[in-house]
């Protein structure tokens, strides 16, 4: 076993250095190796109160929950009450879509791996009662399919709150009791909340978001509950998340068999390169195929918070770090870039980065607008042969972010990537298939985004 000395004496030398340089108001960090956890905290949980952020500060984790809502559904696999190529509809009777085809057909497994194929970003606010995801799947009605079930991946939030929904209905309980009842208490958590209200009784983060270059409270501190599946609330400190990430580690522990934590590693679809995501999906978990080994992981953004969850099952070894705000994609290259090699000799994926000298080219088949339910993206090529990309903001991001322009160069074939970097990352934007012109019918940024009709 990797002794802990050296990492818990880096972290008590640099990790407070660290989330100050990257203008993050407060973070925390876990490390476990072989099960024996070191963990550290700097900063502070709100820039308003200056509440100091400590080891047992909750934290939202964000979309690293649906490795949690993925593990609900494994269990009840190993009960032999799901079947994962089952369709939705053998569980959800009255699941529908904009596309008929496409809802009678759609697998437990595609909802898990994010194949599903159905417009994702929706955060329709259906109350706080313990009905709440039952009445979010009710509105999926009109939603749109991308593409055919299957043929890509796309991050879906949407196709986890019909997961949880599968879980509320053959558990019959609300999800929330769920995480409770068959998690955080066979785990022994006890700085883990499903809410604000459960949050409260702890020292809970609040996220920041810049407001004229000052990090400042968001004005509100979740996403609507009827996203819980799909990551809206969830929060803990880092040692309760490694908790979970160690029963992964030692075949399921005490929530999971053995064979359903080898089939959520297993790989289901390929990724083409989106810059911070792995290089393959399983079930729940991102797959990160590095020289050396495989990183299992999650990352988790909600209003103003990102986590990160890393795992690497033949080290032995997961590190979780959370975060409240500033610039947590550079915290995050800085402590992993540290952290993975020096206890598992793996290093941390790279992040791509632009050529250094720009080749001019032809953008035609990529220039126009692509819209979803929360974003419009208009890409344009001015008359110096510059390409611009240009984001503006709908529905609920619009009320917490601001229209963005960047420009794209080319990073090899149908991808593109932003020249300049953006909170520590070039983003690549890849364009898929073919609108009936020779036009680029998707661009894919993790989620894919299909061109507006003309």
């Amino acid at each position: 076993m990797v002794n802990l000395a050296e990492t818990k004496q880096w972290l008590a030398d640099r990790f407070a250095g660290l989330v100050a340089e990257h203008g993050v108001p407060g973070a925390a960090v876990a490390v476990s190796v072989g099960g024996e956890v070191a963990d550290a905290a700097a900063g502070v949980l709100n820039t308003a109160t200056g509440v100091e952020a400590t080891p047992d500060s909750l934290f939202q984790v964000g979309s690293i929950t649906k490795v949690w809502t993925t593990t609900l559904a494994m269990q009840l696999a190993d009960e032999g009450l799901l079947d994962l190529d089952v369709p939705v509809r053998g569980y959800l009777p009255d699941f529908r879509l904009g596309d008929e085809t496409a809802a009678a057909t759609i697998t437990v497994r595609q909802l898990m791996c994010h194949t599903a194929g159905f417009e994702g970003d929706l955060f329709t606010d259906t109350g706080r009662g313990d009905d709440c995801v039952e009445k979010y799947v009710a509105t999926l009605g009109d939603v749109a399919q991308l593409f055919p079930p299957g043929r890509m991946f796309s991050y879906n939030n949407a196709g986890f709150c019909v997961l949880g929904r599968i879980v509320e209905v053959l558990r019959g309980k609300p999800f929330d009791t769920c995480l409770r009842e068959h998690l955080f208490t066979p785990l022994g958590l006890t700085h883990a909340a499903t809410s604000a209200d459960e949050a409260i009784l702890h020292r809970a983060a609040v996220g920041h978001l810049d407001v004229g270059g000052e990090q400042r409270p968001a004005p509100i501190w979740s996403l609507v509950r009827s996203n819980g599946p799909a990551g809206s609330a969830l929060a803990m400190r880092p040692r309760d998340l490694l908790a979970f990430a160690q029963a992964h580690l030692d075949g399921g522990g005490e929530i999971l068999g053995a064979s359903s934590v080898k089939t959520m590693r297993e790989r289901q679809v390929t990724l083409p390169p989106l810059g911070l995501m792995g290089t393959s999906w399983g079930l729940g978990w991102e797959i990160y195929d590095q020289p050396g080994g495989t990183i299992l992981g999650h990352d988790g953004g909600t209003i103003g918070q990102a986590a990160f969850l890393r795992v690497v099952p033949d080290r032995g070894v997961a590190i979780a770090l959370l975060t409240n705000g500033g610039d947590p994609i550079s915290l995050y290259a800085d402590v992993y870039g540290h952290l993975l090699p020096a206890l598992t000799g793996i290093d941390r994926p790279p992040f791509p980065v632009p050529p250094a000298e720009p080749e001019p080219f032809d953008a035609s088949r990529y220039t126009g607008t692509y819209s979803c339910e929360v974003v419009d993206v208009t890409v344009s090529q001015d008359d110096d042969g510059r390409v611009w990309l240009a984001q503006t903001p709908k529905g609920v991001l619009a009320e917490l972010s601001e229209a963005d322009r960047a420009e794209l160069v080319r990073l090899d074939g149908d991808t593109l990537i932003t020249r300049e970097p953006r909170h520590g990352l070039h983003q690549p934007h890849v364009f898929l298939g073919d609108d009936g012109s020779g036009r680029a019918e998707f661009v894919h940024s993790g989620r894919v985004i299909r061109r507006e009709a003309r």
